[in-house]
């Protein structure tokens, strides 16, 4: 079975509210939906994140060509294709966008078979998927509020967002620790800190027992992270140094994380992302799952990950509480703070090209910077 025609839509989600994060103010979640046809008749779909404009261009100049006539069983020999079409010294700047086509890939190969994907990848190791509360504000009164809500609807894992502030850094932590009791806590500092502060909020921190702090440093200062392990009680995660396969590799040769947060829209695929998860899973390193505020058809492959992978096995990251809208009639179903398993062949689901064309876009906006603050930008590391 081989692509035929390959179509993509850039779509723009917005938010139920404005998202706030060390990096600026997110209004809404722009993505790259891909459409494939076989010469089987067999439809596939992908999608990726859309965070800057290198993404909708390497996949329209080179993802797109590449496919036609390629074989949707080939995920692997793919990924390397397209490095190899220059992207081998620049793999940052097309995983992205190979990851919207090889998921779709997938999704024609396991409709072939009549399977959902995760019996493709080994079968179906959890019953449902539990999901992270995402909390995002500087707000101490708000993030209290917001939490309570995320705690009658079932949540029973909590991650929040710090990194605006030395002090707001504990006060959020405080906070956060009152309304949810003992349940699991995760502290996002997005590579806020220089290594002096991360030692000292470490050491602060410590005292409302997270479940780990991630990306405490710069994504390129592996050893950074390496010596905050060797010298922290207080677990480090590593999301944004963790893109690629050769990433979470070097990670793990340096010791420098004990959680590892993996995308397969920043890994280049789905692929990619079982074969880094059993690297971890080779040293009990625990996985779970980056969000980027994730529509369906990537929310979909996400649970397929999470309910097929053995070390995936602390809740995955969601912002599903925030989107405005979505681009399936039948999304997947989070109820309690968990996700069902979907069990349709392939994805398990259905998009709706209407709504495709209505939420459809000619660029990119409102992921960085914030409007609200006309000169200000983000500093990595900020203090």
């Amino acid at each position: 079975m081989r692509i035929t025609k390959v179509d993509h839509w850039l779509v723009r989600m917005p938010f139920t509210e404005d998202i706030l994060w060390g990096s600026g103010r997110r209004i809404g979640t722009t993505r790259l939906i891909c459409r494939i046809e076989t010469d089987t008749g067999i439809i596939g779909w992908g999608e990726t994140i859309s965070l800057i404009a290198n993404v909708p261009a390497v996949f329209a100049d080179i993802v797109a060509p590449l496919a036609i006539g390629y074989p949707v069983a080939d995920a692997e020999r793919f990924h390397r294709h397209v490095l190899g079409a220059g992207f081998y010294h620049h793999k940052r700047a097309a995983v992205m966008a190979i990851c919207a086509m090889e998921m779709a890939m997938w999704d024609a190969l396991g409709k072939q078979a009549s399977l959902p994907l995760y019996a493709m990848w080994g079968g179906r190791w959890r019953k449902d998927v539990e999901a992270a509360a995402y909390l995002f504000t500087n707000d101490p009164k708000g993030l209290s509020e917001r939490l309570k809500r995320f705690l009658d609807l079932g949540y029973t894992t909590f991650k929040v967002k710090i990194g605006f502030d030395e002090r707001s850094d504990i006060t959020l932590a405080e906070t956060s620790r009152k309304v949810i009791g003992d349940h699991p806590l995760r502290l996002d500092v997005n590579g806020a800190w220089n290594p002096a502060t991360a030692k000292r909020q470490l050491e602060k921190l410590k005292a409302f027992d997270p479940a780990y702090v991630e990306q405490p440093l710069e994504l390129d200062d592996i050893a950074g992270h390496a010596a905050l392990v060797a010298n922290s009680s207080v677990p480090i995660a590593l999301d944004e140094s963790a893109y690629t396969l050769s990433d979470v590799g070097n990670i793990i040769r340096a010791n420098a994380a004990d959680v590892v947060l993996l995308d397969p829209h920043e890994a280049g695929g789905l692929w990619q992302t079982i074969k880094a998860a059993a690297i971890c899973e080779a040293v009990g390193i625990p996985v779970t799952l980056h969000s980027g505020a994730e529509l369906a058809l990537s929310q979909s492959a996400y649970i397929h990950l999470a309910a097929s992978l053995p070390n995936m096995s602390i809740a995955i990251d969601t912002e599903r509480a925030y989107l405005g809208g979505d681009i399936s009639p039948n999304p997947p179903v989070l109820k309690d703070g968990c996700f069902q398993v979907p069990e349709g062949p392939g994805l398990g689901l259905e998009v709706d090209i209407e709504m495709l064309e209505k939420y459809r876009v000619p660029g990119i906006a409102g992921a960085y910077l914030d409007t609200e603050r006309k000169d200000w930008f983000p500093v990595k590391p900020a203090y």
